[in-house]
């Protein structure tokens, strides 16, 4: 009797899920649906032997990972080569028609905006979902993936072998309610939905994953046994069969410009759908004719990914008020009528200086045009003029600094004003928010929301007294118990181990960053000696220019900074420089620029590499470039370096360069 009760509501509650996160079309209760999962999972641990490998109560996740083991993907998940003009579309199509001679049909669907995936299944049944990593490698991240309950855990046809490449993402409404959450909570908030898929897919605890409301569609067969299509449609019909949630709305056209005009369209819907797309993708339909074509080695011939424009809405400036930073600079930021651009609600957005807001002619009460930079940065591109109705006003900076009252100046030869005050309690909550980030000296669990809470409890006067909180302190303040208190002073007290290049990028100096900051600790070994540095001898390292070193010799000249170094040392905080495991100088002299989305490694981690190795990173391609690291989706940086003829190469490519080949 438990064992067909078992499999009654197995079959139940996967029916119902599937009516829910595939068909969008629910004929149950939420209630209901909880109430025989609850049976279900009270039925297992009793008669665990009973409970089936595509038993629901998988979806919840659990289990903790020490890492994720390296996948190689039999198929490459290669990327797709972007057009951003009709002209590149047409361009594209005559060399399809050139090397086919013969009538083609194009498929196009939604680019969706997630992280590719690879699923596999044997004798039907799900067996691996891995990442794309590079396209020959990724990770093996089946827990989190069983989470996603639109991804089927049986297959109706139990096929030898099926490969299945897809995009998880999270819709926008759940996005918003994931910041939401993430706000109340005082965690940071994700930036956009496609990186909060990503990094909620790489979470070593799964029920972290299955929190995040995570949704796939299915664009690809990568690999079929015991079956055989000869169209892409054909295929992804298929596979809607078998239960896999696959691109919404897919159609074939019989010319490319049909199915560009479909482009168009998708375009011009972008607004209104419930999941994020930064494009849409031309595939030849024919399997037989993609063979003929090929594939280079990082791109197939048969497809290509018009990339749109970053959308850009049209709100009403409120108001424009001042933020005070870490070095007193005054940045202006437009309060905004909320509006959604992108994956999110926006309703600040920087105005960089009054030099910005006088050349765009920016006033309080216009109607603006907002988008992301980057996809991530808000930013006014242009004022609505035609819509101005007289009542509109000029911004004026204001002589006082709004936070501590102090005297606002601006330099000579600056685009920047600053606060005077020294005590500025704004620039020291920047400061501190600084010194913890992940870049400086990483102390996890102390964004803005605790320093604040801090600094408001009178505990963070600077950074030093950092080092001498007490868990007891903590749990009196709200938000903090037991557990998360020690886990605050566990992460603080690791952070005194951190590198002295670490430390000195934390202190904040003026136009001392990351890659200086490497460069002074390398030269210099310890604080000690670098705080007896003169300006002459701060110049002699490559790559310091004169106003870095005067800024860096003068914070070391201030007593205020000298008494905070000398508590920092007293509180045990590493002052020495210790060369990184592997670190060379196989890199040296060389200059790079990394552009494109990766996978495996953020942007900071690449950059850290490079310096690791004595490499120099830029921002941007010029004929000084020597080399551009390209992930997928590179835009106008790979493009300019391909004009300039500097060579292109991955992640692969920079390993093996650092290994000395």
């Amino acid at each position: 009797m438990s064992r067909e009760r078992i499999k009654e509501l197995t079959e139940f509650l996967n029916h119902h899920a599937y009516q829910y996160y595939v068909l969008d079309m629910p004929t149950i209760s939420d209630y209901e649906y909880d109430m025989a999962l609850r049976e279900l999972r009270k039925l297992e641990e009793l008669y665990p032997e009973y409970r089936d490998p595509a038993s629901p109560t998988v979806r919840v996740g659990g289990s903790v990972a020490e890492g994720f083991a390296e996948v190689e993907h039999e198929v490459p998940m290669q990327s797709l080569n972007d057009a951003f003009s009709k002209e590149e579309v047409m361009e594209f199509d005559a060399r399809v028609a050139a090397a086919l001679g013969e009538p083609y049909g194009y498929c196009v669907e939604y680019k969706i905006d997630g992280l590719s995936v690879s699923l596999e299944y044997v004798n039907g049944e799900f067996v691996r979902g891995s990442t794309r990593g590079d396209g020959k490698k990724g990770e093996d991240v089946t827990d989190n993936l069983k989470t996603v309950r639109a991804i089927p855990l049986r297959l109706k046809d139990s096929l030898p072998y099926l490969e299945v490449r897809g995009e998880v993402f999270i819709g926008k409404q759940n996005f918003e309610k994931l910041n939401s959450a993430r706000k109340k909570e005082g965690a940071p908030l994700f930036a956009n939905p496609r990186n909060a898929a990503a990094g909620s897919l790489r979470q070593l605890d799964s029920s972290v994953a299955a929190k995040r409301h995570l949704d796939i569609y299915i664009f690809n067969i990568q690999k079929v046994e015991g079956r055989s299509f000869t169209s892409h449609r054909e295929g992804l019909l298929y596979l809607a069969e078998q239960g896999f949630k696959v691109v919404p709305d897919f159609r074939v056209f019989a010319s490319a410009e049909e199915a560009f005009n479909r482009v168009l369209e998708i375009g011009r819907e972008r607004e209104t759908l419930s999941f994020d797309i930064d494009g849409a993708v031309m595939k030849i339909d024919s399997l037989t004719q993609r063979e003929q074509l090929g594939s280079t080695s990082k791109c197939p011939r048969w497809a290509i990914a018009y990339k749109f424009p970053a959308e850009t809405k049209k709100t009403k400036l409120i108001d424009i008020v001042l933020q005070v930073g870490r070095t007193g600079a005054m940045t202006p930021n437009a309060v905004l009528e909320p509006v959604f651009v992108a994956g999110s609600t926006v309703q600040r957005a920087t105005l960089h200086n009054l030099d910005y807001i006088r050349e765009k002619d920016i006033k309080i009460g216009d109607f603006v045009y907002v988008r992301k930079a980057g996809d991530i940065i808000p930013e006014i591109t242009e004022v609505a003029k035609e819509e101005r109705c007289g009542n509109e006003r000029d911004f004026v900076m204001p002589e006082f600094c709004p936070e501590c009252g102090e005297r606002i100046e601006r330099a000579e030869g600056e685009a920047v004003y600053r606060c005077t005050g020294g005590n500025c309690p704004a620039q020291l909550q920047r400061n501190l928010e600084h010194f913890a980030s992940r870049d400086a000296m990483d102390i996890e669990g102390l964004g803005p929301a605790i320093v604040e809470q801090l600094m408001d409890a009178e505990l963070l006067q600077s950074a030093a007294d950092l080092f001498v909180l007490t868990k007891e302190q903590l749990t009196g303040l709200e938000r903090f118990g037991e557990k998360s208190a020690q886990n605050l002073i566990d992460a603080i007290d690791k952070a005194k181990d951190r590198d002295l290049s670490r430390l000195l990028f934390a202190l904040g100096i003026r136009l001392n960053g990351q890659r200086s900051s490497m460069l002074l600790a390398k030269a210099f070994k310890t604080m000690e000696r670098l705080q007896t540095a003169t300006v002459e001898e701060l110049m002699l390292i490559h790559e310091i220019g004169e106003k870095t070193a005067v800024y860096v010799y003068e914070y070391f000249q201030n007593p205020h900074n000298q008494a905070l170094i000398e508590k920092l040392r007293v509180s045990g905080v590493n002052m020495e420089h210790r060369e990184a495991v592997g670190q060379t100088d196989i890199l040296a002299g060389k200059k790079f620029v990394i552009t494109g989305k990766f996978d495996d490694m953020s942007r900071n981690e690449i950059t850290a590499l490079v310096e690791q190795n004595g490499g120099a990173v830029a921002g941007s391609v010029s004929k000084q470039t020597d080399y551009v690291i390209a992930g997928h989706d590179a835009g106008s940086k790979l493009t300019k370096a391909e004009s300039l003829g500097i060579t292109v190469i991955n992640l692969d490519d920079l390993q093996t360069m650092i290994q000395g080949n």
